[in-house]
């Protein structure tokens, strides 16, 4: 547990760590939140902070955001970390938040980082201090809110969502931790040209940290050329060698990628389903998941307007089983590219649906009588089977006016085919047999 209020870093820190902005003149990004006239942006200049948790990706100032506005609220200051703390460390804090008040009459501020770890129990160990008064809850996470935190602690808590900051944005974090004598690069005689920042803006995909974190190893990789360190695009490629694209496996990121890659499909945009079938591949998503998934898509998507979608997309997972990457990810695409270009249907889906839920809920039905089996004499006796008429001596094979569900059930219509594609030959057909 640390308390303070200035958090200005040692010289020999990490250059992010040194350039963690200490006011909102030098915080960059999340203008959708900190421009003139935003609520949080009144809450802060006002000095009237509230408990809140900011959601966002890794390395977009939930921290520094944190700790800017207990200052300028002149806040005391109490930093956790949910890997680390528990129920003792809470109550500790809010012992330390009710003596600070007493004796220094300042409101607390706890700042809990990674939130979503937090246990339902020491989630509502913050309940009774947060209503109380006691402490002023800052969270932070990168997972949603409504999934990782339980109703009674979010009631308590305003979320703001924080977003990737924008290359440009971060050109100019760029630009000033290489004149900043002070804290930044700036003592040094570095040379990067405008092309190379914005590689590394690009490179550091949103995160503030990463960007820095790039930065400074590339100067400490810089060739050094007539008494000046070059930073050239050959520098940065070494420094990127192996670097991946944001991609949470089994968090938000990845569950939202597979739903536009999935949405994109349905959509019939086979150059937007390309993008996050690549996206998610470059990123490092398993291929046998997303093959799950292209399957799930031509059945739920798909279906009957054209099956041969579901058959390519299985053929797709079992080439790519079989070849591995990266050859096997190329059926992906092709599946994938398919499906998107493909007729649409979701009758069958829908239908699914509606019967699952009668099933589920209409009881025990009994099969009726006719349809029963009869495979003994006793049964027979009972007249199991009894009346029942052999579709394939009725013409067109169709027993007209037979019914097949338990009698509560009987002329439920599940299954509605589309306008579309083979389904438009299956309505016809169903329609024509069902006036007969």
């Amino acid at each position: 547990m640390t308390a303070s209020h200035t958090f200005i870093a040692h010289p020999d820190a990490p250059l992010a760590a040194r350039m963690r902005p200490t006011s909102l003149d030098e915080f960059i990004g999340q203008q959708h939140l900190l421009a003139q006239g935003k609520s949080l942006r009144a809450a802060i200049e006002q000095g009237m902070p509230h408990s809140l948790v900011f959601w966002g990706p890794p390395g977009v100032g939930k921290t520094t955001l944190a700790k800017i506005i207990a200052a300028s609220a002149n806040c005391h200051f109490i930093e956790l970390s949910a890997v680390m703390a528990g129920v003792k460390e809470i109550r500790a804090a809010v012992a330390e938040a009710e003596n600070v008040k007493l004796t220094r009459n300042l409101n607390t501020v706890v700042f809990i980082d990674e939130i979503h770890r937090f246990s339902k129990s020491q989630q509502d160990s913050l309940l009774a201090p947060i209503e109380s008064g006691a402490i002023i809850l800052f969270g932070a996470t990168t997972e949603n809110p409504s999934f990782e935190l339980n109703n009674a602690l979010l009631s308590r808590l305003r979320v703001y969502v924080m977003r990737g900051i924008e290359p440009e944005a971060l050109v100019d974090l760029l630009q000033r931790a290489l004149s900043d004598t002070r804290r930044g690069l700036g003592q040094r005689n570095l040379a990067i040209d405008a092309e190379v920042l914005l590689l590394i803006a690009k490179a550091a995909d949103g995160d503030a940290r990463r960007c820095l974190n790039i930065l400074q190893i590339a100067a400490d990789l810089a060739e050094n050329v007539d008494g000046r360190e070059i930073v050239n695009r050959e520098v940065l490629e070494e420094v990127l060698q192996g670097h991946a694209a944001r991609f949470d496996k089994g968090g938000d990121i990845f569950y939202d990628q597979i739903s536009a890659l999935h949405k994109s499909v349905r959509g019939t945009d086979p150059d937007a389903a390309l993008y996050w079938l690549c996206r998610m591949l470059d990123g490092g998503c398993d291929p046998l998941y997303i093959a799950r998934r292209v399957v799930r898509m031509a059945s739920e998507d798909i279906g009957n307007a054209d099956p041969r979608g579901l058959e390519l997309a299985l053929n797709a997972a079992h080439a790519y089983e079989r070849l591995g990457s990266p050859e096997g990810e190329l059926s992906l695409a092709q599946a994938v590219v398919y499906l998107a270009c493909a007729p649409k249907s979701n009758a069958v889906y829908v239908a699914y649906k509606a019967a699952m839920a009668d099933a589920r809920h209409s009881g025990s039905l009994e099969v009726p009588i006719h349809l029963r089996n009869a495979p003994t004499k006793l049964m027979k006796e009972l007249g199991h089977g009894a009346e029942y008429r052999y579709a394939h001596d009725e013409e067109n094979a169709y027993a007209a006016g037979e019914n097949y569900f338990p009698e509560p059930l009987r002329g439920r219509r599940y299954y509605q085919p589309v306008d579309r594609g083979l389904e438009i030959k299956i309505k016809s057909k169903l329609d024509f047999l069902r006036k007969g």
